[in-house]
């Protein structure tokens, strides 16, 4: 009988380690994977780059902001990008490693949309910085927010080397529209959700006029080119 309450007691504590064990399995917590971009000015070393004289970041109006927001879309919870990259948000990078609990404490139980959009206004001022650094003209409030939606996209690495900053610069706006649509390939691919936001910065940057339908000249290169890559 002693040995047969040995084996039960045996039984029973080995049985408790199982179901402790599972417990500690179901707890590491598990972040979904989604097809979305990383945001291209995060993907670069992080400039401050110093402004020119009486200049001062001038802000993202609401109207362009919202482009941004439906671009990148929202998401309260941590996840993994397409790169397995840690992001939350709007697009907002945690870490160029996938999500694994460590992530700071106010990550993770999540965050709100208010919080989150003042994370993204916070991260476009990198955005700004790339725009207001790099293009020599006067810009309207919606070609203001066009550009940098499209730096957050791509990166301000890539619109500093862009034709589309040339032809900005050179003040031929009517070129705008084909040298922003050739930014729609990702990976290899030409991906529709790029072209969409492609068109809607190009009316965002014609907001109070009409879209021009330029005839590309003989020489200018209209090849689709690659967020991931730039333009060589």
């Amino acid at each position: 009988m002693q040995y047969i309450c040995m084996a039960g007691f045996i039984i029973i504590v080995m049985a408790s380690g199982f179901v402790g064990g599972c417990k500690k399995y179901v707890e590491i917590p598990s972040y979904p994977t989604m097809d979305t971009l990383t945001a291209g000015i995060f993907l670069e070393p992080e400039e401050r780059t110093a402004l020119p004289p009486e200049v001062t970041l001038r802000g993202v109006y609401d109207k362009g902001l919202q482009l941004t927001k439906e671009s990148e879309g929202f998401r309260s919870h941590l996840y993994n990008d397409a790169a397995r990259y840690c992001t939350i948000a709007y697009g907002h990078l945690v870490k160029l490693a996938p999500c694994d609990g460590s992530e700071p404490e106010e990550f993770l139980e999540g965050v709100s949309e208010p919080k989150g959009a003042q994370m993204l206004r916070k991260d476009m001022e990198l955005a700004e910085r790339a725009v207001l650094t790099g293009v020599k003209v006067p810009l309207t409030d919606g070609q203001y927010a066009a550009l940098c939606d499209f730096v957050y996209n791509v990166g301000g690495g890539n619109f500093r080397r862009s034709t589309l900053l040339k032809v900005i610069n050179e003040d031929e706006f009517e070129r705008v529209p084909l040298q922003l649509l050739r930014w729609v390939k990702a990976g290899g691919r030409e991906l529709a959700g790029l072209k969409k936001r492609r068109e809607r910065e190009i009316e965002l940057f014609f907001e109070d006029s009409a879209i021009p339908r330029a005839v590309p000249a003989p020489d200018e290169i209209l090849t689709p080119i690659d967020i991931q890559q730039g333009e060589s």
